[in-house]
């Protein structure tokens, strides 16, 4: 944007000579190495979407799981296998999942 904005400067004859030159080159300078930075900067961290970002997450029970029920993942509900089972308000640990079920596992209650 700068780039263009002194191009601009340059076309009305506000800065002329030398000074346009550099002012053209500074600024061509300038996008470049924040663009460089941006994308750089932006790949660094893989996106994280998807089911697979529950694993390992510790959810609230909202219905009886014994051995399938619910539970609530970041306000939504989602099916649940539990084998040793789990009253609702329990919280339980997601261990896996198939499709959209997943599985989970009692958490110890804090001390």
């Amino acid at each position: 944007m700068t780039f263009w904005i002194a191009l601009a400067l340059v076309l009305l004859g506000v800065v002329s000579g030398g000074w346009a030159i550099a002012l053209l080159v500074g600024t061509g300078l300038f996008e470049v190495s924040q663009t460089a930075f941006w994308l750089r900067y932006t790949s660094r961290h893989t996106v994280q979407v998807g089911a697979e970002t529950m694993l390992g997450r510790v959810v609230e029970v909202a219905e009886e799981c014994r051995p399938v029920g619910y539970v609530r993942v970041q306000g939504e509900l989602w099916r649940a296998e539990c084998e040793e089972g789990a009253r609702p308000g329990e919280h339980v640990r997601v261990t896996g999942r198939n499709g959209l079920l997943l599985t989970v596992s009692r958490e110890p209650p804090p001390s």
